[in-house]
């Protein structure tokens, strides 16, 4: 697991490309056979990749985090974006195909990840956050989320956005996750942009073609900045900071969020008079 810690925003004011990317982007959470992590500071907020092929694997973390087993004070999402797998919790096991979705609540002792096919490994994508409180594991499938369809072809922006970890399907501490797809001929995604002081934010960009890129802008309304990003590529997003993208063909992202609440749409819209 690798730790990066917060920024002001004065800070990036002053970095270059490379201390950007250092600093803000992730650029390798799936590979076979491993577990790749990054430790936010900004919040606290774990994220990454597990891609079990031939064996299984878990999240072993007691150390890094002073506890005796990785959800001992955490909750965790996961979303499926590769092949059939499966997750077991305790002793349970919950079938996930591509796009399923797992809230696992606070207390879980012990979680193992495996693929079903090795060739065609499930790849999955976890968001964990501290959680004060004990909620139900529940699984989620994309087929029984009805989304919240936005955006117009003339702003180049229509989009699909399933809501995962969001009060519609199950109850989280802090923890908010889901999905957003693009239709072909759409490239932007949240544009006009926000922040939200009250919660950081982390986007995962995939369904990509290799010669496909992502601009993702962040920074403050009035200080931008951006990053270059390819599929299966993932960006930090503190609360201070916007969180947008533009792409030169269509993609999907998911969005992880925590902080103070679990409400969607507090958010401090930006005009784009302000944009700089």
């Amino acid at each position: 697991m690798e730790t990066r810690y917060a920024n002001h925003p004065e800070e990036i004011k002053r970095y270059n490309t490379d201390e950007l990317r250092k600093h803000f982007l992730v650029e390798t959470l799936f590979e076979a056979g491993k577990v790749h992590l990054t430790y936010t500071h900004v919040d606290r907020m774990i994220f990454g990749g597990v891609t079990p092929t031939t064996e299984e694997l878990t999240i072993k973390l007691d150390k890094e985090l002073g506890v005796t087993y990785f959800l001992e004070r955490r909750e965790l999402g996961i979303i499926n974006i590769g092949g059939e797998g499966s997750i077991i919790l305790d002793g349970e096991e919950y079938q996930m195909v591509g796009r399923d979705g797992l809230y696992v609540g606070r207390g879980t002792k012990e979680v193992l990840f495996r693929s079903k096919d090795a060739s065609n490994p499930a790849k999955f994508y976890i968001n964990s956050a501290p959680a004060h409180h004990t909620y139900p594991t529940v699984k989620i499938d994309i087929n029984n989320i009805k989304p919240l369809e936005m955006g117009e072809p003339g702003t180049l922006n229509v989009r699909k956005i399933y809501q995962y970890v969001h009060p519609n399907n199950c109850e989280s501490c802090q923890l908010q996750m889901g999905l957003t797809m693009l239709q072909a001929g759409s490239v932007w995604n949240t544009m006009p942009c926000h922040t939200h002081e009250r919660r950081m934010e982390v986007y995962l960009y995939f369904d990509m073609e290799p010669e496909t890129r992502v601009f993702h802008f962040m920074g403050e309304p009035n200080e931008t900045r951006h990053l270059v990003m390819k599929n299966e590529q993932a960006a930090i997003s503190p609360s201070w900071s916007i969180h947008t993208g533009t792409a030169t063909s269509n993609y999907t992202f998911i969005w992880g969020m925590c902080g103070e609440n679990i409400t969607y749409d507090d958010m401090d819209h930006v005009a784009m008079a302000d944009l700089r």
